[in-house]
C-alpha cells in the first residue's frame, strides 16, 4: 500500500479520512486494500455478523448519543453492521471460532456492579484463553523478569490479569497478541506498586526512579562509554526489568508509529504519577477539577490506546492524532480510571496512609458526607461514559474508515472489559455499605 501523503499543518478529520481512503482505494484499481502490520501473521477469518447496539462489548458505544426518535441514522447503522465488501472481512470484531456467534452477555458469576453505575455487561471471557494467558504471564514474570518474591505470589494470582486482558481484547487474533497487552499491564502495575504504592513506593525521589524506568521504553542514546552502564541498569530492579522485556515484545508486534504512540502515553502516565506524588509530599488536597486533570494523565490510557496492535492491525497515525479521536481516547481513559477509584475505595481506605481518590476529594472539597461524595463520584463517571459514547458515535459517523471504526469498537470493548474485571475481582475489591 502506498504511503499516505504528508498531512497539512491544520488537517481536520474529514480531510484526513479522505486522504487515507484515497491511498487505500488507489493501491489496486477496483479493489480496496486493507492496512496491515507487515511483521504480523495474518489473523484468522472473522465473522460478518451484525451486532446489535447491546450485543456485547463495544456494541452500545456507537449508538449512544446518536439515536433520535426515529432510531440510529443510516451512517450509524452502517457502523453497527461493520465494514462490508471485498477485502473487509478482516476488520470485523468477532472471531470466527466455535461457536460461530459470540455468547450473549450474562450477569457475571462473581461480584456485583456498583448500584447506579452506567456500564455494559460483557460475555464471560473464553476460559481456555484465560488459562493460557494466565499460565504464560506467570512464566514470564517468574522466569524472564524475576518480577516478585515468593510471598507476593498470592497477590499476583489474585490480580487475575489473564481474565482482565481476555475480557478487554475480544478481537485479539492470537494468544501472542493478547500477551503483548498482558505483559505491559503487569509491568505498569509493577512500577505503580514498587515505585508509588503498596510495595515500597514513596513520593520521595519518585521522579528519578520513573525517569530511569522510562528509558526502558524510550532508549537512551548516549556515547559508547556510558550506554553499557545504562543497559546494565535496566536489570537493576523488577519494574525496569519488566518494562524492558514487555517493551521488547511490544515492538516486535507493533509498527514504529504504534510504539511511539505508546511511549507518549506512558510519559503522560508518569507525569500523572508525579503530580499525585507532589500533592502527597505537600499534603495537598486538590480541587475536584484539579484531581480530574491529574487523573487524565494518571489513568488507563496506555491500555486502550494499543487496541489496534493487540487486534493485529493499525490505525494510521494521522487519524489517531485527530482531536476528535484524542477526545474519545481521553474520555475512555478518564471513565475507566474513575471505575477504579470507585471499586478500590474501601481497599484504599483500609490501606496505610492517605490515598486520594475521587470520592475522597469530593467529600473534602465540597463538604459532603462519605456516602454523598461517593454517589456524586458515580454521577461523574456516568457523565464521562455518556460523553465518551456520544463522542465515539459522532466520530464513527463522520469518518467511515474501517480501521478507525474498528479501533472505536476496540476502545469500547476495553472500557466494558475493564468494568467487568473490577466488578468480578472480589479478591481485590469490595463495595462500601452505602445502599
Amino acid at each position: 500500500m502506498p504511503e499516505p501523503g504528508l498531512s497539512p499543518l491544520q488537517s481536520n478529520l474529514p480531510e484526513a479520512a479522505a486522504r487515507f481512503g484515497e491511498a487505500v482505494v488507489g493501491a489496486l484499481p477496483g479493489l480496496p486494500t486493507l492496512p496491515s502490520l507487515p511483521s504480523l501473521p495474518s489473523p484468522p477469518s472473522l465473522s460478518v455478523s451484525a451486532p446489535k447496539p447491546d450485543d456485547g462489548p463495544g456494541g452500545a458505544v456507537i449508538a449512544a448519543g446518536a439515536s433520535g426518535p426515529s432510531g440510529p441514522s443510516p451512517a450509524l447503522e452502517r457502523v453497527l453492521r461493520g465494514p462490508s465488501g471485498l477485502g473487509t472481512a478482516g476488520l470485523q470484531l468477532t472471531l470466527r471460532e466455535e461457536p460461530p456467534t459470540p455468547p450473549a452477555p450474562e450477569a457475571p458469576t462473581e461480584g456485583r456492579p456498583i448500584p447506579g453505575l452506567y456500564h455494559h455487561p460483557v460475555p464471560e471471557p473464553d476460559p481456555a484463553r484465560v488459562e493460557e494467558v494466565s499460565r504464560r504471564i506467570k512464566t514470564w514474570a517468574l522466569d524472564e523478569v524475576d518480577l516478585y518474591p515468593e510471598e507476593w505470589e498470592g497477590e499476583f494470582d489474585g490480580f487475575s490479569v489473564g481474565r482482565y486482558m481476555v475480557a478487554c481484547h475480544p478481537d485479539a487474533p492470537t494468544i501472542d497478541h493478547l500477551m503483548v497487552a498482558t505483559r505491559l499491564m503487569v509491568a505498569e502495575n509493577a512500577v505503580d506498586d514498587c515505585y508509588c504504592e503498596d510495595h515500597g513506593g514513596s513520593p520521595v525521589g519518585l521522579g528519578g526512579r520513573l525517569l530511569l524506568a522510562h528509558t526502558a521504553l524510550d532508549h537512551l542514546h548516549a556515547t559508547k562509554e556510558y550506554e553499557p552502564q545504562w543497559a546494565e541498569s535496566l536489570h537493576a530492579d523488577a519494574p525496569r526489568r519488566a518494562y524492558r522485556s514487555a517493551m521488547e515484545y511490544f515492538v516486535q508486534q507493533s509498527t514504529a508509529s504504534q510504539a511511539d504512540r505508546f511511549r507518549h502515553d506512558m510519559a503522560r502516565l508518569h507525569l500523572g504519577y508525579l503530580a499525585e506524588a507532589a500533592w502527597a509530599q505537600t499534603d495537598h488536597t486538590p480541587e475536584v477539577w484539579e484531581y480530574l486533570a491529574m487523573r487524565q494523565f494518571n489513568n488507563f490510557r496506555p491500555c486502550p490506546t494499543i487496541t489496534d496492535t493487540v487486534g493485529g492491525y493499525e490505525l494510521p497515525a494521522d487519524l489517531h492524532a485527530q482531536p476528535a479521536m484524542q477526545r474519545v481516547i481521553a474520555l475512555a481513559g478518564n471513565a475507566t480510571t474513575i471505575v477504579n477509584d470507585l471499586y478500590s475505595y474501601t481497599k484504599e481506605l483500609a490501606a496505610p496512609g492517605r490515598h486520594l481518590n475521587l470520592p475522597v476529594v469530593i467529600a473534602e472539597r465540597e463538604d459532603l458526607s462519605e456516602r454523598d461524595a461517593y454517589l456524586k463520584a458515580v454521577d461523574v463517571h456516568n457523565d464521562l461514559m455518556h460523553d465518551f459514547e456520544a463522542a465515539a458515535a459522532d466520530l464513527a459517523a463522520a469518518c467511515p474508515v474501517p480501521s478507525l471504526q474498528r479501533f472505536l469498537r476496540g476502545v469500547a470493548a476495553w472500557v466494558d472489559g475493564n468494568h467487568y474485571w473490577h466488578q468480578t475481582n472480589t479478591y481485590r475489591y469490595s463495595l462500601p455499605d452505602f445502599w
